[in-house]
């Protein structure tokens, strides 16, 4: 929770616009209107803008990658001027653009749900990909394309939200024991997700070649082939999903505090703890049915956007989105000059982060 300081009244300027002030040193902007009232860092607005600058340059440089080869400022005539060329045209909006826009679509779920789990375990490592709720959402899909042989986007994402929650109360049920633990969350969190990891391998080397090559192709996790279909219900489902997780923003950094401070100050634990589960749960499980699991981003990016701009918490929940959207966005676009996955991308990258979090935090215990 975010230090804040009693501040002076300002007069009607307070009511009209935003007031710079200080606060421990840190230069914040606070504006109170008839309707909302807050008070942000200049940091926190400056990394926004800087995430947002590196995700459209990222962006139209990717899409200038492919078969088909768009110069830059072409790309950015395609997408100003519907009197260029219009071969262009096509290939960027049909192509190019869907696989931009679901990359920052799916950087931003992820993000946002590693933000949400690391909030609620109090851990940098309680995230959906260490405590098993991706590998959960993983196995739903996998049963619902393999076993059920429903392959849309709905079945998918109905497989996804079902085995992500299932997956989340087996861990709950499993590591409670009078109180919460997040270590003992996380371990079991892994036994788990093992566990589920291998009836998933059991589950494809079970069936045809042809289902089996179909789900170790979604498994690997890819956004090359999607298009507005699949990016417009997703993207629907996404901001009724945001809109819920905003109320988070200021119950789970004082439920970081402890159960006893939270419930003094009006807070309702169990509640907050079961909200936070499923409407993480459902971030994941909007990524998972479309593209497939992208590992590691939800582990990463809440602890980056917390070190930009120096929080308390990492349940920022615009900067958490931004750094998870530019952390897709530029994994797409190294995974196309690789001609891999971008999940592949991802798991190399977060496999070096996880190294270097898991001796941090050895160091820090010694």
């Amino acid at each position: 929770m975010s230090d804040t300081t009693p501040q002076r009244p300002t007069g009607s300027n307070t009511r009209s616009g935003a007031v710079p002030a200080v606060d421990f040193g840190r230069a914040q902007l606070r504006f109170d209107t008839r309707r909302l009232s807050g008070i942000v860092t200049v940091r926190s607005i400056v990394v926004c803008l800087a995430l947002a600058a590196v995700i459209l340059v990222a962006g139209a440089l990717s899409m200038t990658l492919g078969d088909y080869r768009v110069p830059f400022d072409g790309i950015l005539r395609a997408l100003v001027d519907p009197a260029s060329d219009p071969d262009t045209r096509q290939v960027v909006f049909e192509w190019r653009l869907p696989r931009v826009l679901f990359a920052v679509l799916c950087g931003a779920a992820l993000a946002l749900a590693g933000g949400v789990f690391q909030s609620l375990t109090r851990n940098p490592l309680g995230s959906p990909d260490i405590i098993g709720f991706g590998v959960g959402a993983q196995f739903g899909v996998t049963l619902t394309m393999v076993v059920l042989e429903l392959n849309t986007y709905l079945f998918k994402a109905a497989g996804a939200l079902v085995g992500g929650l299932l997956t989340a109360l087996l861990v709950y049920a499993l590591a409670q024991k009078h109180t919460m633990s997040s270590f003992r969350l996380i371990i079991v969190g892994i036994g788990v997700s093992a566990g589920l990891g291998s009836l998933t391998s059991w589950i494809l080397i079970s069936v045809s070649v042809e289902k089996a090559m179909m789900a170790a192709t979604w498994g690997a996790g890819s956004i090359a082939s999607l298009g507005f279909d699949q990016l417009l219900p997703a993207a629907l489902v996404f901001v009724v999903v945001v809109l819920a997780v905003l109320p988070l923003n200021r119950t789970l950094p004082v439920l970081e505090m402890g159960d006893d401070a939270a419930t003094a100050l009006g807070i309702r634990p169990g509640r907050t703890r079961l909200a936070a589960m499923v409407l993480g749960v459902a971030l994941v499980a909007l990524v998972t049915a479309a593209a497939g699991p992208i590992s590691f981003i939800a582990l990463a990016a809440p602890q980056i956007s917390q070190r930009l701009t120096r929080s308390n918490t990492p349940m920022g929940i615009l900067p958490v989105m931004l750094t998870g959207a530019a952390l897709v966005v530029a994994s797409d676009a190294v995974a196309q000059i690789l001609s891999v996955p971008v999940g592949v991308v991802t798991v190399s990258v977060g496999g070096v982060y996880l190294a270097v979090l898991l001796a941090a935090q050895y160091a820090r215990r010694s």
